[in-house]
């Protein structure tokens, strides 16, 4: 009986021969196709619907690729064949079927999964266009474009999660872009095999190689792969003696730091990565038309907590990559479109599976490693503005804007005539409480405008707001720093991290020391604090 399934097909446009598998997937030559007979015709019909038109190629396991036509709804497909069908195709048709409850723009759509004994087949979407291991060979992309790329395999990736599944393929050769500029993720395993976590480290491994024209990850096998062939074929990523990778920025130039910082984090096996649609989130905040303006280089980007103690690499830019951490609270919005799903291309025994996900070798935990806990956006409990140094105390008002949730928003202190307040203050903050103490990774302040100096304190004590408890409260907190100071930070965003790993906190205070200048004095709006923690 027919059924509907959703692995996906890509296609490759190589000098005019279109392929409908992920790179490292065509068979060479040699490689007979699983069939006992009957060898399909151009001109026939499957299941009085499927029209054979052209054998496109064999996969990896010997199965037939056409491109075909569904006669009844007169649109081109892709059809895969396996000889013989029955107890040999089972897998392939219930991965087929699994995989397609997954609907999603980024991945490629299946529209049938029928066994007829002597053979099974899937029908899936034909796509036109080429792989981002074909488009970079022309050389790395602009950052605009890589960061457009990640924020779609991202993207596919979290619907994937969403039902339970890993895509565990990950690589240059399965994220395929078409002629339209759809960005298709493909040849998913969906067997549980793998890991979310490898899964979201291979977008990092997708932006590097986007970005410099380097794999990050030389050392993880092809699987069934030859040279010329997928990942086998890609360059490996510029190293230092010690094996450790360069960051894209110290490949080319152009990197924006925050996506330098970012690409790394998700390769650096001592940083959590983020959920796949936290990170999708990110990217889609980061990602602009790659044709109307230069790419932005804001400060404060999301980062991955790392271990309190780490020593920075060695590659590591100016202002330590590890040393900063959080990610942004962002869950991603779920796009609804075309019926679509995941490719059944890949192993003998699995048609979903192909070639193990893109990851560096050191990222499974030590033996007897307690998995780390996920990290979330914290609840805040009660927010407000600490002003010890005010008489009248009228910049008060606002407070429950910083931690709404509205990034157009916030609370803003008044204009003055030097950055320092006028010189009548130390300075002021938002205090805020998280109801409990938590473990903190990170924590993220969102600004109106770059030049503002601030600094971050953490303490054990909730005096009464007023002029007395405010200066109560500045002068135990101001003893217990968290993380660097900003000083006169030339972005709108400030991620504070250095938090203890073995600490508990409740109390915070984000403390402004320095007023940016606007064209009617000094002045800035904090917009939105977002705390990530356990």
């Amino acid at each position: 009986m027919p059924s509907s399934a959703g692995p996906s097909i890509d296609t490759i446009t190589e000098g005019g021969r279109v392929t409908q598998v992920g790179e490292g997937q065509e068979a060479e030559e040699s490689v007979p196709p699983v069939m006992t007979f009957g060898a399909p015709t151009a001109g026939e019909i499957l299941a009085e619907r499927y029209e054979l038109v052209e054998h496109i190629n064999n996969d990896s396991a010997g199965r037939l690729v056409w491109r075909g036509v569904d006669v009844v709804l007169r649109r081109p497909v892709a059809v895969v064949l396996r000889y013989p069908g029955g107890d040999s195709a089972t897998e392939m048709l219930q991965a087929a079927v699994a995989a397609s409850r997954v609907i999603h723009p980024n991945l490629v759509g299946v529209y049938d999964a029928i066994d007829e004994a002597e053979r099974a087949y899937v029908v899936r979407e034909w796509v036109d266009g080429q792989s981002l291991r074909e488009m970079v060979a022309d050389g790395p992309l602009d950052p605009g474009r890589a960061t457009a790329i990640g924020n779609a395999a991202a993207s596919a990736l979290a619907a994937v999660h969403a039902t339970g599944m890993v895509h565990g393929n990950m690589h240059p050769g399965t994220v395929m872009i078409s002629q339209e500029g759809r960005v298709v993720l493909a040849d998913a395993r969906t067997d549980g095999a793998d890991s979310r976590e490898n899964d979201v480290r291979a977008v990092g491994g997708i932006l590097y190689f986007a970005l410099t024209g380097h794999w990050p990850h030389a050392e993880a096998p092809l699987r069934g792969a030859t040279a010329g062939h997928g990942r086998a074929a890609i360059p490996d990523g510029v190293r230092d003696a010690s094996g450790a990778i360069a960051a894209p920025r110290q490949v080319r130039a152009g990197v924006p730091a925050y996506l330098d910082d970012l690409t790394m984090d998700l390769l650096d096996a001592g940083i959590a990565p983020p959920p796949s649609d936290v990170l999708a989130a990110e990217l889609g905040r980061l990602d602009i038309p790659i044709e109307e303006e230069p790419y932005p280089e804001p400060a404060g980007p999301l980062r991955f907590a790392a271990e309190t103690g780490d020593e920075p690499s060695p590659l590591a830019s100016v202002g330590g990559r590890k040393v900063a951490i959080g990610i942004a609270g962002l869950l991603a919005v779920a796009l609804v479109g075309l019926l679509i799903g995941i490719s059944a291309l890949g192993g003998d025994d699995d048609p979903l599976q192909t070639e193990p996900v893109a990851r560096p070798s050191s990222s499974a935990p030590a033996s007897g490693a307690a998995p780390a806990a996920a990290t979330r956006k914290l609840s805040v409990s009660d927010v407000r503005i600490i002003d010890p140094d005010s008489k009248l105390r009228d910049e008060l008002g606002g407070a429950e804007r910083v931690t709404d949730g509205d990034q157009d928003k916030g609370w803003d202190t008044d204009t003055y005539t030097q950055p320092n307040f006028g010189n009548r203050k130390s300075g002021m903050g938002v205090w805020i409480d998280l109801g409990e103490e938590h473990t903190v990774k990170s924590v993220q302040v969102s600004l109106s405008a770059t030049g503002a100096s601030a600094q971050l304190f953490a303490g054990k004590t909730d005096p009464p707001s007023t002029s007395a408890g405010d200066k109560l409260l500045f002068t135990s907190y101001r003893t217990n720093p968290v993380g660097q100071p900003f000083e006169e930070h030339d972005g709108t965003t400030m991620t504070f991290n250095g938090f203890d790993a073995d600490a508990k906190y409740r109390f915070l205070l984000f403390w402004l020391t320095a007023l940016p200048s606007n064209d009617r004095g000094y002045q800035v709006g904090v917009l939105e604090i977002t705390v990530q923690g356990s």
